[in-house]
Parts: C-alpha cells; sequence; structure tokens
C-alpha cells in the first residue's frame, strides 16, 4: 500500500486548462519550491526587487464599513482552475460579477487583475505560480501575500475558503502571528478536504488511525502536534466550517484523505473557537477529493456558512 501520486496527479488536474507557456518548468517549482521551505534558504528567494503587475479596477466605496474579503485558496499542484467553479458561484450569489485574482510566485512577485468590489465581502482567488510545495511552501507563500493585500485594500480580517493542503496551512499562519496586530487574521474559515494529520498511505494508513471518544486521534504526525502543542493560540472569534469526504469505499477516505485525519482537526480547534461544524459528504464520485470543491452541494454549504447566501 503506497501513495499513488500519478493518480493524484491525474486527479488534482482532470479539470484544469493547460497553458504551457504561462507553467513554470518542472525544475524551477521543485527547486524555488525546496528554497521556500525551509528558513534558511528562504532569504535566497528575497535577493530580487519585487516585480507587481496591476491592472485591477477598485471599486469605490459609497459608504463607510470594514471589508473583510473572502479569499479562496488551493493545495498541493492546485491552481486557479481548483477554486474556479466555487468563485464564480460566489460571484452570481452576491449579485457581483467582478472578483479580484492573485498570483504570485515564491520570488515574491504579483500579478493583480479583476476587481476589487466596493461591497463588505470582496472576493480574492489566490493562485501558487509554484504550486508543486508541500506545507512549509504553502506557510511561505502566506506569510507574504496575506499581508501584502490586507496592505494594499486596506482588511485587517478576513474569510478564508480553502481546500486540501492549503486547510492547514491556514490554520498554522494564524497561530504563527496571533500576536502580530499588523497581519490580517481570521473572521471565518471553510476547510474542504484537509489533510489534518497525514495524507493516505503518506504517514495515514486507512483504518489504522481511529479517533479516541473525546475526538483526540491515536497517532498524530509532527504537522498535527504543531497544531495541537499552539491550540490556545487560535482565536476564540474565529468561526470553524469542516468539510471532508468519504467515498464509501472500504478506506473511509476520499481517496487521498482519510475521514480520521479530517476530523482530528475538530479536537484542536473546538474548544476554542468561536463555533465548530462538520460536515461529511458521502458518494463515490460527489466525496471525492479532487471534486468536492466543484460540488455543488458544498459550495451552498460553505456559501451558506460565509454569508452570501441565505
Amino acid at each position: 500500500m503506497f501513495f499513488n501520486s500519478k493518480k493524484y496527479t491525474e486527479e488534482a488536474e482532470r479539470n484544469r486548462k493547460h497553458n504551457l507557456w504561462q507553467e513554470p518548468s518542472m525544475f524551477n517549482m521543485i527547486s524555488l519550491g525546496l528554497l521556500a521551505s525551509f528558513a534558511p534558504t528562504r532569504p535566497l528567494l528575497k535577493m530580487h526587487k519585487r516585480r507587481i503587475e496591476d491592472s485591477v479596477e477598485i471599486e469605490e466605496k459609497t459608504k463607510n464599513f470594514e471589508q473583510i474579503p473572502i479569499i479562496y485558496f488551493h493545495g498541493f499542484r492546485g491552481g486557479d482552475y481548483t477554486t474556479q467553479v466555487m468563485v464564480d458561484q460566489a460571484c452570481k450569489d452576491k449579485n457581483k460579477k467582478g472578483y479580484l485574482k492573485v498570483t504570485a510566485n515564491l520570488l515574491g512577485n504579483f500579478k493583480l487583475s479583476g476587481t476589487w468590489t466596493n461591497d463588505k465581502q470582496p472576493i480574492i482567488q489566490v493562485a501558487f505560480r509554484q504550486r508543486i510545495v508541500g506545507i512549509y511552501g504553502i506557510d511561505y507563500y502566506l506569510s507574504f501575500i496575506l499581508p501584502f493585500l490586507a496592505k494594499r485594500y486596506n482588511f485587517s480580517h478576513y474569510t478564508a475558503v480553502a481546500h486540501s493542503l492549503a486547510c492547514p496551512c491556514i490554520i498554522r499562519t494564524e497561530m504563527k502571528n496571533w500576536h502580530n496586530k499588523k497581519f490580517p487574521h481570521l473572521k471565518k474559515a471553510a476547510f474542504i478536504a484537509g489533510p489534518f494529520d497525514g495524507v493516505t498511505y503518506l504517514g495515514d494508513i486507512p483504518n489504522v488511525n481511529i479517533l479516541k471518544e473525546n475526538g483526540r486521534p491515536s497517532m498524530m504526525n509532527p504537522h498535527y502536534l504543531y497544531l495541537l502543542f499552539r491550540r490556545k493560540r487560535f482565536n476564540s472569534n474565529i468561526a470553524v466550517l469542516n468539510i471532508y469526504g468519504n467515498v464509501l469505499d472500504n478506506t473511509n477516505t476520499d481517496k487521498f484523505i482519510s475521514v480520521v485525519s479530517a476530523k482530528s482537526i475538530r479536537y484542536v480547534l473546538a474548544p476554542n473557537a468561536h463555533s465548530y461544524q462538520e460536515v461529511e459528504v458521502r458518494g463515490k464520485q460527489d466525496a471525492e477529493h479532487s471534486g468536492m470543491h466543484d460540488n455543488p452541494f458544498v459550495i451552498d454549504i460553505v456559501h451558506r456558512f460565509i454569508g452570501i447566501k441565505k
């Protein structure tokens, strides 16, 4: 039993429209991803002047209110295609056509396009240009993307909608910056198919790990322990929605993330969060890891939770 990386790639990119002239080389993605994953080598990524390509239309607010953007994040090997169906539906639910698209690379460069809308919940779609990055690489992305956007568009709180590996990274980022008043903080977080305590056959063998009566997993990997030991840093004002899948085969997984791994975050967050809700999606197609972000049922639940649909 091994993690089938080839199958994961096919599943994760099945809806992706390839645009090779925009795609960094594999060498570029892996080498920069490695540099971003280790703190001592990260200064090498900053040894050049940041480039910002900005074609954003900014709508002027007509009233004085706080804007709390909804930011969509993809995970490992994902891209803008991962969150596109959710973003398009969010625009329909809000009755607002525009949204801000942010593409960033690990050198700290940005491409900004679309519209920063003048409503209370502007939509931001984030795409990582070097998308073959692990948990530490996504952590690094978030460490400079979030403060950059907060300063540029003047917000102090945000709502996160995250898929797959971006889910634990959103929590890690919040815990790392819990004391930093200049860093934007979570208001709500919707997690879809998050691997909080391992990936199937890569640190988490199906039906081996179990949750105890109090929700604590019997086996915990280092990333889970990181969250557990810092759980008091998760602000009590944050509302959390955790959606996970079960394809109803003998693995109790969404093909890549086990139900136990996905549910294990409850033990960390629920005691401190403002509210914590879980939803299990079942079915061979509806609950599959790479398809859940396009599932209308999942999208409807997320958009009701974040307040753009009643």
